[in-house]
């Protein structure tokens, strides 16, 4: 009897981050679909966990968590905690000791910002670029995050990279670093939640008739845009994940499949994070857009890769243009785009899982 390939998946999977969890869930699930023996390669450390939980629990450092959303924070972490036992694992093994990883026929690096040595707490770690991994490895829909392209490639980490048999992007920005550290053009790939959309939605039951707003550190010309288009309709503002003052209401406590639903069932999202847009596209919902200096990459390249553009607002941005992207889908260029680059994804991961 012939088994199916072992792959591995190496990418951030243990983070309180709904974005985070639904990308690694995604791609080890569209691998296992394709018929390969996937899993999640478990990766455990003490200082990355602290740090982690930290950040879960305060979100907001280095202000305090008021005193009456601590429980919720914490609800919100046991509720990923248990996600997380759900998914296909390997054994687990030190993040500092990669001696400890079982065999696989590849080891797929990605998505998320698994290269940003920046990162506050996994940036110092050469796993996720192939340090200590005597297997082949290709990359599915890397990042660098907030690593700037003008910064270059730090040759010791091209080095690493240059075992890769196969590299992927997902942002323009991560495109160049290759481009420029390697001197190879790199494919750019959709992020695991749009080629397998068919995971990550959730029906929304019927329309909560709620602008959902995820994210923080929001400008206060955004939050006037926003709350003043909801006021103007009659429409609720609605904080997921993370406490949003200028909200009408706060969801702090939603787990994973609530994110996913509460996205589904939204007149429309308000978002700075990557996978706000992301999921806001998945669901075909209406969404607006800013940008923080952390995910300024992200975004910006996401909407410029799309056709979206008018999606992202900056001070400038009138009333209108808030309606117009509060009150509109997305367009059916931009969803023709997604298709093409599902087309051209598809095509990369079989090519490189063989």
């Amino acid at each position: 009897m012939t088994h199916p390939r072992r792959i591995g998946v190496l990418t951030f999977h243990r983070c309180i981050n709904y974005g985070s969890y639904w990308q690694a869930r995604c791609l080890v699930e569209g691998v296992r679909a394709r018929g390969f023996d996937a899993v999640l390669l478990d990766h455990d450390s003490r200082r990355v966990n602290l740090a982690e939980w930290r950040c879960a629990l305060m979100p907001h450092r280095p202000l305090p968590t008021r005193r009456d959303d601590r429980a919720a924070y914490a609800r919100k972490t046991r509720s990923f905690f248990a996600a997380f036992d759900l998914l296909p694992l390997s054994r687990r093994f030190r993040l500092e000791y990669p001696e400890g990883l079982e065999d696989y026929d590849l080891v797929l690096v990605g998505s998320d910002e698994v290269w940003n040595r920046r990162h506050p707490w996994y940036g110092a770690y050469g796993l996720f670029y192939g340090s200590g991994v005597e297997r082949r490895m290709a990359a599915y829909a890397a990042s660098f995050g907030n690593q700037p392209a003008a910064e270059g490639l730090d040759p010791g980490l091209a080095g690493l990279l240059r075992r890769f048999e196969a590299i992927s992007v997902r942002d323009d920005n991560s495109l160049r670093l290759i481009r420029e550290g390697l001197g190879c053009e790199p494919d750019l790939v959709l992020d695991p939640c749009l080629l397998f959309p068919e995971i990550a939605r959730r029906p929304g039951g019927a329309e909560t008739a709620d602008v959902v707003v995820y994210g923080h550190g929001f400008p206060e010309w955004f939050q006037r845009g926003v709350r003043g288009w909801a006021r103007s309709r009659g429409i609720r503002v609605l904080s997921l994940g993370y406490r949003n003052d200028w909200a009408d209401a706060q969801w702090l406590d939603a787990g994973p499949e609530d994110f996913t639903r509460c996205i589904a069932g939204a007149a429309a999202v308000a978002t700075t994070f990557f996978h706000g847009c992301v999921f806001a596209l998945l669901h075909g919902r209406p969404f607006v857009c800013t940008v923080s200096d952390y995910r300024a990459n992200k975004i910006a390249s996401l909407v410029s890769l799309l056709g979206a553009e008018e999606r992202l607002d900056d001070a400038t941005t009138s009333a209108d243009g808030y309606g117009c992207a509060l009150e509109t889908p997305p367009g059916a260029a931009t969803l023709a785009r997604i298709a093409a680059l599902r087309v051209s994804s598809e095509a990369y991961l079989d090519h490189v899982l063989g």
